[in-house]
């Protein structure tokens, strides 16, 4: 294990596909975390999620650098979607696809999300995964960033909490009327309706930090931290 003192140091990092093949070799500071990785991997292969392995133990995004190798690292990476050209989403009136080049195609109930036109510019490329409830949808970028569209109230307009939605999001998760995104710092971030858990200002300070996973039912969430606490909030 790396010491804190190796954070500043370049660590030379390759990630390494199961049948061998190196999909990228590069350097890294020992303080990024390892959500800069997963980026690497999806920028090598628009529209396809992956695991990353550091021998059998799957890497949290959250992960720092220098905790995982001393001044070099060798990562598998194991593509979740395998040769699925498109992977789609449906929900109930409408459809989103991710297609093999990073783009994403909409079709549907215009009010639900099947019109993603007015988003449609910023969904050409870098799309990794789509992620809907009843009424919207959220896209997740190669970047970290989040882009939403649909029925505004239901999390379709997410411009209240858009400057934390730029980067870092490793993970959106929705339930019927509302999405929660996880960062790669491990806080929390919710819009949508503020009955289903889109609003989750009253335990912001507990989801600031330590977040490994969010859960949606259909009117509440449900976050994990580090230190194996749950915390909840939506619908009693």
């Amino acid at each position: 294990m790396a010491s804190s003192s190796n954070d500043g140091r370049s660590l030379n990092i390759t990630l390494v596909a199961i049948s061998g093949e190196v999909i990228i070799e590069g350097t890294w500071h020992g303080h990024c975390k390892a959500h800069e990785l997963f980026q690497a991997a999806y920028k090598s292969k628009p529209g396809f999620m992956c695991k990353l392995l550091n021998g059998s133990e799957e890497l949290s995004p959250q992960s720092d650098l220098a905790s995982l190798c001393q001044n070099c690292g060798h990562f598998t990476v194991v593509w979740m979607n395998g040769a699925v050209e498109n992977k789609q989403a449906a929900f109930h009136l409408v459809f989103a696809a991710v297609k093999s080049d990073g783009s994403l195609i909409t079709w549907g109930s215009a009010a639900h999300g099947g019109d993603s036109s007015l988003v449609e510019h910023q969904l050409q490329e870098g799309v990794v995964q789509v992620v809907g409830n009843s009424y919207a949808f959220a896209a997740i970028k190669c970047d970290g960033s989040v882009i939403t569209w649909g029925w505004s109230h239901y999390g379709g307009d997410s411009t209240r909490v858009e400057h934390r939605l730029q980067e870092g999001v490793v993970q959106v998760v929705g339930n019927n009327r509302a999405f929660a995104a996880v960062k790669s710092d491990g806080s929390v971030i919710t819009w949508g309706d503020a009955d289903c858990g889109g609003d989750s200002s009253r335990l912001e300070h507990r989801l600031q930090e330590g977040v490994v996973q969010v859960v949606g039912n259909d009117s509440a969430f449900v976050a994990i931290k580090c230190d194996g606490c749950v915390i909840t909030w939506g619908d009693a």
